[in-house]
């Protein structure tokens, strides 16, 4: 029996169990950094099933690093588990974490013969809190040879470049008074936030195709008879690569900073979190992905054949640090997208082969002996 034979047979006795673990997520999402019991569930399996788990690790109250094999090339495989506010697992992390477990117990009793070590990895909060960035710079992954994952979407996708994203809060502090009374004696901070929209707006005509800014107001005022003396909103700045996005977030801040003068308000932008980094998918890897997952039935084409782009992830920090892939698997979402309810819904679907394409990865990866190669 070939090893992919009976990495495909350890699959298989536990796939209904991940199947119930997915469906356990989805039924109990947790927000990132609040994502307790399902790190615990999560990590729990894995020791189970003879992993080592540290838990919690690096620092962070909801990571774990779970490890098998003694020597050799380490493969990091990224497990998500957060999900999102109001719409729960509309991003499918709950298929991520279990894919995760599926190619890690899939390998993990062949890492010794194959000469690696095997880490299934933990990553909280990557809807917002750049978790695997945080893990990164604990050294989460210092001597890792290769790190990888697969995401669900709408379509297939081998090799996704995603966004370079930073994100910001921005308050303006202006002067209350009665805003019928007196509301010349006001500084309006809701002006100045109008007029930073505005700004925003008339740049779009500048932007490159792919720049992307975007917005929610988190306070606008206390009652509409008091002129706003405070007002808060988030934004959030994407572009195709880090270095356009160096470009296009000066310019963004530039009209943040003009509502200011204009209206007479203090301005603070606050960073939200770390800024993530567009993906660099590593050729070797994607293309022995690419092989095994049509092997499977699944034939994944490339961002250049579909057109399709968008979106950020903390796994493009890692990507830019160790060499990475983070294929997207098409699910049975029908009209719905990442982030909407019905996406969350269509999670439900078995994914096996995602888990099975990236093991059989790991397992061409160690007998071609590619690491001097990624």
């Amino acid at each position: 029996m070939s090893r992919k034979q009976r990495a495909e047979q350890t699959f298989s006795s536990i796939e209904s169990e991940l199947q119930s673990i997915s469906r356990w997520m989805y039924d109990n999402p947790e927000l990132g950094y609040k994502e307790f019991e399902s790190s615990r569930r999560l990590g729990e399996f894995l020791s189970e099933r003879e992993f080592q788990v540290e838990y919690p690790a690096y620092g962070l109250e909801t990571s774990f690093e779970a490890n098998a094999g003694s020597s050799g090339p380490r493969v990091v495989i990224c497990c998500e588990y957060d999900a999102l506010p109001e719409v729960g697992h509309a991003c499918g992390h709950n298929i991520i974490a279990t894919a995760a477990l599926g190619a890690g117990i899939a390998t993990a009793a062949m890492a010794d013969e194959l000469g690696i070590r095997i880490t299934v990895l933990g990553t909280p909060a990557e809807e917002g809190g750049g978790g695997k960035v945080a893990l990164i710079d604990a050294g989460a992954f210092e001597d890792a040879a290769a790190s990888m994952m697969v995401h669900p979407s709408p379509e297939d996708q081998l090799d996704p470049s995603f966004q370079a994203r930073e994100s910001f809060t921005v308050e303006y502090f202006g002067k209350d008074s009665h805003a019928a009374f007196a509301p010349e004696l006001g500084i309006n901070a809701l002006d100045a936030f109008v007029q930073a929209y505005l700004n925003v707006a008339t740049f779009r005509q500048h932007m490159l195709p792919d720049d992307r800014v975007h917005c929610i107001i988190n306070h606008g005022g206390d009652a509409s008879n008091i002129i706003p003396s405070h007002t808060s909103s988030s934004w959030g700045i994407r572009s195709a690569t880090n270095e356009r996005l160096q470009e296009l977030v000066p310019k963004i801040k530039a009209c943040f900073e003009a509502a200011a003068t204009a209206t007479g308000c203090r301005i603070e932008v606050i960073p939200n979190d770390y800024p993530y980094l567009n993906m660099a998918n590593n050729p070797i890897m994607t293309t022995l992905y690419s092989a095994n997952s049509a092997s499977l039935g699944r034939s994944m084409p490339t961002e250049a054949e579909t057109g399709a782009s968008g979106g950020s992830s903390d796994m493009g920090n890692v990507s830019q640090v160790v060499p990475s892939i983070h294929p997207m698997l098409g699910i049975d979402s029908g009209e719905a997208v990442n982030h909407q309810k019905e996406f969350a819904t269509a999670t439900l679907t078995p994914s096996g082969d995602g888990a099975l394409a990236m093991a059989y990865t790991i397992i061409d990866m160690a007998e071609q002996d590619v690491w001097d190669r990624l």
